[in-house]
């Protein structure tokens, strides 16, 4: 599979999404691992499905990009921007690492931090949004990491067995973001 350079950190890199990595979307998003933390887990994803689904949100006015391992040319999972708003300039943010040897090597919060620059300096958004089950404190971490902030909580959203889960709401703005990638392309000029 090829992918494109989009926007490129030091340890990965993201590209366009390609309808061709449909089959290993729908294989991650089907090991409960993965997905309990995403809002899919008690969803089965076929490979129809997911083909549908990256069809229509590379149609819209998403921006969701493959994350790939600069070593290896390995496409490790997806980050996107989705729910666009451009005239209040404001969007929701979502990720997820799907190959789980590449959990805990900071590739999420790398690749978290790409996205929003992108978003912040060349889709001139805001303010970016997402949402985090409690449970996920791996994720927090990362986002809290990137300069995300708690901004409420919606409690016990998810109940899983006997176990109620809060929704976490997070944001960051343009004024709390540090650039470091597109600032870095801008200066090379």
């Amino acid at each position: 599979m090829k992918y494109f350079k989009k926007l490129i950190g030091e340890k990965c890199y993201l590209s366009p999404i390609s309808i061709e990595d449909a089959e290993q979307y729908a294989e991650w998003l089907n090991d409960l691992e993965v997905s309990k933390n995403l809002l899919v887990a008690h969803q089965q994803i076929t490979l129809q499905k997911e083909i549908e689904i990256l069809t229509e949100m590379s149609k819209n006015q998403s921006q969701i990009f493959g994350i790939i391992d600069i070593k290896s040319k390995k496409l490790i999972g997806n980050c996107s921007l989705f729910k666009i708003n451009h005239r209040n300039r404001k969007a929701e943010f979502g990720i997820f690492i799907g190959d789980k040897k590449f959990w805990n090597k900071g590739y999420g919060t790398e690749a978290a931090k790409l996205i929003l620059d992108y978003g912040f300096n060349i889709l001139n958004l805001n303010n970016i949004m997402l949402e985090v089950f409690s449970y996920n404190k791996r994720a927090i971490k990362s986002y809290e990491k990137v300069g995300f902030k708690t901004i409420g909580k919606r409690r016990e959203t998810l109940i899983i067995g006997n176990k109620k889960y809060d929704e976490i709401y997070m944001d960051i703005l343009a004024s709390e973001f540090e650039s470091v990638y597109i600032k870095k392309i801008m200066e090379e000029d």
